[in-house]
Order: C-alpha cells, then structure tokens, then sequence
C-alpha cells in the first residue's frame, strides 16, 4: 500500500516541510535536485522553464520520460515530483525568466537554487535573490566537472554575490547560453546528479540552519574525472554593482 503524505513527512523537519524554494531549470541539474529535495521532505518547490522536453534530455533528466516529449519541462516535472512524492506541493512556471518577471516568482521563497545555463538569468536571479533578501544556491556542469555555491548575500551585507564571481561583462548583454554549459560542451548524467545532490545539500543545510564554516563565501571544483574536489574563497567585490549598493526595493514584493 502507498504512504500517504502524513506518512512521507512524518520523520521530517517541520522547517523543511514549511519551506519554499524556487528551482531556475528543470533540465540537467534542476531536474535531479528537485527529486532529491522532494525526498528530503521539502514542502513546496516552484520550478521555473521556460523549455519543452527533447528525447535528448531523457537520459539524464530523470524527472522527464518519453510520453512527456515536447510537453513543458516545468509541468513535466511537476507531474513526476506530485507520483513519488504528493506531500511536496509544486507550482510550475513554463515560462521564460525575465527582468519583469523575476520578482514575482522569487517573491515567498525562503532561497533560490540556480541550475540554469543560462547566462543573464542567472545574474537576473542573484538581483532577485538580493532584492528579496534570500540565499542563492548555484550550480553549473560541464563535461566530468561541476561546481557548486552558496550565497548569502541576500541576509548577510558583508557576503559576495554571483556577480562578484562572475561579473557580468556588458549590462545590456543579452545572451542566452553560458559557453561553460552543458549546452555547449555536453555534460555526463552522473555528474548532473552528483551537482545536483550536493545542491540539495546546501539547501537543506541553508534552511535547517546548519551551514559549515567554509560555505559562505566559497566556490567549490569537483572534477570526477581525475577525483579532484577543492574550494576557492570567494572575496566580496567593495566596488560590486549589485551586493555592494542597498537593494532596488526596500521590501520584498507580497
């Protein structure tokens, strides 16, 4: 017989059963991260994506499957989290991330994971995370690497930002796709899930509060090519467009 909701979240975290998180991608990470956050017990997961299912993203996307070709990721993937998991509530946003938009969706949440490839969202979605003064978690695969960050400098002032990682080279740029993607150079399921694992991980340890000394602040390499896994400190940019001037809006938007 299956388990009932009660039963799937009887053993969980209250704080991770009243937690809302908002997931950039249902592709190759974020598909992976929002099956392990469902099973984490995480209560509510929005999924934005804007893109339709391939048959070549079945193999390492797991929340997709054929019958589902050409239908939208983010309804895809609700419809998969809402089977093996109907106590984590999903809300789908099959639709593109934009500057206009970006607020309303990240608008409740208590963190944002970015599992994109794309370029100027993710710069989009660390300002909202700012704005709305939340962590973001971000992520990024490419080939036999991946790398994984968490920036809190949505709640903290003296913490950098993904822009102070990655600036951005032109603020009116407006391309789509980030060349160190797996867009681009291709990427391995297993690496995918290893990212996305230990994104999930980040967020659990961000929401139940228990983030290790060296997670602020840090940007860390996984190579599982050659077993390499080490982190680089991240310095906050005083001169930082975005964390190093107060917010656009004085409140997060309701």
């Amino acid at each position: 017989m299956p388990l009932s909701p009660h039963h799937l979240h009887r053993s969980v975290d209250p704080r991770l059963q009243t937690a809302r998180i908002f997931i950039l991608g249902a592709g190759g990470l974020g598909a992976p991260l929002a099956w392990f956050l469902a099973r984490a017990g995480i209560g509510h997961l929005v999924i934005a994506d804007s893109d339709r299912v391939e048959r070549s993203n079945l193999p390492r996307q797991i929340l997709h499957v054929t019958a589902r070709v050409g239908a939208p990721k983010a309804e895809s993937a609700r419809l998969t989290l809402q089977r093996i998991h109907p106590a984590t509530r999903v809300t789908p946003i099959p639709a593109r991330i934009t500057a206009t938009n970006i607020l309303q969706a990240v608008a409740g949440c208590d963190l944002a994971v970015d599992g994109s490839d794309n370029y100027s969202a993710r710069h989009r979605l660390n300002r909202a995370c700012l704005n709305c003064r939340i962590p973001l978690v971000s992520g990024a695969v490419s080939g036999f690497e991946g790398q994984v960050a968490t920036f809190h400098h949505g709640v903290d002032p003296e913490a950098p930002c993904y822009h102070c990682l990655y600036p951005e080279t032109n603020a009116n740029d407006t391309s789509e796709t980030d060349p160190t993607t797996c867009a681009t150079a291709g990427v391995l399921g297993p690496v995918a899930g290893v990212i996305a694992a230990l994104l999930a991980a980040e967020v659990v340890k961000t929401v139940l509060n228990r983030p290790a000394p060296h997670d602020t602040g840090s940007l860390r390499l996984i190579n599982l090519r050659n077993s390499l896994d080490l982190r680089i400190a991240i310095p906050k940019d005083p001169a930082c467009p975005v964390c190093a001037r107060p917010p656009i809006l004085p409140n997060p938007p309701t």
